[in-house]
């Protein structure tokens, strides 16, 4: 199993910068495909970024260029590199893990964590 938990969350100014960290538990984390999603208040969740297991990038379009994903395999975790910060990008993030990537792209996950508060202030 990979049960996730994220933290990093907090608040910044526009322009600032976060990485958020997803650190999942189990010995498979490897094989996994990882994503974060995304909801502001008043939304519905979307989709922010994944990784596959092997480590290709892909990104929703209004964060291209602004945030990264990444994985360390060796320590179980996912991060989300976050910079020129918009008040827009104000929401709750969450992690997530599937097996199947095409699965993880349209919102469903195996695996869920709780949630992490990013507010971006003007």
């Amino acid at each position: 199993q990979v049960p996730v938990v994220e933290s990093g969350g907090g608040s910044v100014q526009a322009g600032g910068s976060l990485r958020l960290s997803c650190a999942a538990s189990g010995r498979t984390f490897s094989r996994y495909n990882m994503a974060w999603f995304r909801q502001a208040p008043g939304k519905e969740r979307e989709f922010v970024a994944y990784i596959s297991a092997s480590g290709g990038p892909y990104y929703a379009d209004s964060v291209k260029g602004r945030l990264t994903i990444s994985r360390d395999n060796a320590k179980n975790t996912v991060y989300l590199q976050m910079n020129s910060l918009r008040p827009e990008d104000t929401a709750v993030y969450y992690c997530a893990a599937d097996h199947a990537s095409h699965r993880l792209r349209v919102g469903i996950a195996d695996y869920w964590g709780q949630g992490t508060q990013v507010t971006v202030s003007s």
